[in-house]
């Protein structure tokens, strides 16, 4: 790539790291990292690699989806010196220039510093600076602000649950919206990962399953031994209006798929020492203004029932000695998918608002707190029994609107009421939309988990690339 005189730019931004150099290094050299830094604002996946990791000659293609368009980088590392450096280099991409160099520095007082220092040139010479410089710089202000936010906290979770073992783990609904944050988030903790998924396996990290049929799942020998199961397997609650049809599918995708998993796992010679199964605060049914927690009785309804069956759906492990863990999910918020995604849209063109009166609360939950937890549960022997995943500080309908419209800097004024709700989606509206659950995480505050976001401004700022 040739770049005219005077077009180059420099950025650099440095982190402090509760780690030694060699560790930060190793945790950039894990399969999944790459995929672990990539923000949820960004459609960015790994098409190609080549290569052995991290070392010089490596490359790694990435696809950027913009809209209609695919945007491919193919980049390649070199300068590789373990424990300390690492470049990439790109051969091709929007950049004319594009050599990203990671630095890796002991420090006296403990832990390391990362530095990431970034010589680039943007295309068409000092126009292209000229038009697109200030708009690059912001954007890259956000990504490695968000790059070494995820780096320190995913090293402090290591060094917090330090000791524990390098599991085995089988993950239902890896291609979902956790599945694909958890299973790099599990890869770069030093953990194995198998997918259970329902196309032909294209790797020795896949197994087939159909759970709608009864087939696979039974049948688990592919998978070779297993210290653990994550089960997020589950049709979509909010994708479409409740017919009977959609309620049922919904229940029997979490209901039957877990007895049929339950069953194979009991089944086998050495069924796996934990489970953490998807559970949801739905649970609890409508909880008005009081506090929840996860000694609250079940509640009525749809969802308060199916959630109910879901987690006795796990009965047929009462006898194998498995620790189970019930993820009683509240709203995940990312970008990448689920409510947060649909929201962005209208909030971003000043039509957001409350939703109904406002007054309901929401117990809300970061992707990247989320998979902390499963981590945490699946690292954390007395963690066991229900276990309510929600940050501590849970917001009315009303406060989630007017902080998502700070955060995105529109106004957040127009509520969407609630008879039009009820109109559009039916049952839905109420249990999903307009009930309120108030919920505190008991079992993790008690158990010594550390949330990454408790204030629901950090982490929308966090996912959203809007961190000053």
């Amino acid at each position: 790539m040739s770049v005219e005189p005077n077009t180059e730019e420099v950025f650099e931004r440095t982190v402090c790291l509760p780690a030694t150099a060699a560790a930060a290094f190793a945790w950039h050299e894990a399969p999944g990292a790459l995929e672990r830094l990539t923000p949820p604002w960004e459609k960015v996946t790994v098409v190609a690699r080549s290569g052995s990791g991290l070392q010089t000659g490596a490359r790694v293609t990435l696809e950027n989806r913009l809209g209609p368009f695919r945007l491919h980088w193919e980049a390649e590392h070199r300068d590789y010196v373990p424990g300390r450096l690492f470049r990439d280099v790109a051969l091709r991409g929007p950049f004319a220039r594009w050599d990203h160099r990671h630095e890796f520095r002991d420090r006296a007082e403990g832990g390391c510093e990362l530095v990431d220092h970034v010589a680039y040139a943007l295309p068409g010479g000092a126009v292209g600076r000229f038009l697109g410089g200030a708009w690059v710089r912001s954007k890259l202000a956000a990504l490695f602000a968000y790059r070494q936010t995820v780096t320190r906290d995913d090293l402090q979770f290591a060094q917090d649950h330090a000791g524990a073992p390098a599991l085995r783990v089988l993950v239902t609904g890896a291609s979902g919206l956790v599945g694909r944050a958890l299973v790099p988030f599990l890869r770069t903790q030093g953990h194995t990962v198998v997918r259970l998924v329902r196309h032909a396996p294209r790797g020795a990290d896949e197994v087939f399953w159909n759970p709608e049929r009864g087939e696979g799942g039974l049948d688990l020998a592919a998978a070779g031994e297993l210290d653990a199961v994550v089960h997020l397997a589950g049709a979509g609650i909010a994708d479409a209006r409740w017919t009977p049809e959609r309620k049922r599918l919904i229940r029997d995708s979490r209901v039957a798929g877990t007895r049929l998993l339950a069953e194979a796992l009991a089944a086998r010679a050495r069924p796996p020492r934990v489970v953490v199964g998807g559970s949801a605060i739905g649970f609890y049914g409508e909880g008005g203004d009081a506090w929840l927690d996860e000694q609250s009785p079940g509640g009525a309804g749809f969802l308060a029932e199916t959630t109910q069956a879901w987690e006795q759906a796990w009965a047929p492990l009462d006898a194998a000695g498995t620790r189970r863990v019930y993820l009683r999910t509240g709203v995940v918020l990312s970008p990448a998918g689920g409510a947060l995604a649909k929201m962005l849209t209208p909030f971003r063109l000043g039509l957001g608002g409350p939703v109904g009166a406002g007054r309901q609360w929401w117990s809300w939950i970061s992707i990247d707190d989320l998979v902390g937890v499963i981590g945490h549960a699946l690292s954390t022997p007395r963690v066991r029994g229900p276990m309510n995943a929600v940050a501590p500080a849970p917001v009315t309908s009303r406060e989630f609107a007017r902080v998502l419209g700070e955060v995105l800097r529109r106004p957040a004024i127009l509520p969407v009421p609630a008879g039009l709700l009820r109109l559009a989606l039916g049952e839905l509206a109420d249990e999903a939309l307009l009930a309120s659950q108030r919920v505190r995480p008991g079992v993790l505050q008690d158990s010594g988990y550390r949330f990454r976001h408790e204030n629901l401004a950090a982490a929308l700022r966090h996912l959203l690339g809007r961190v000053g």
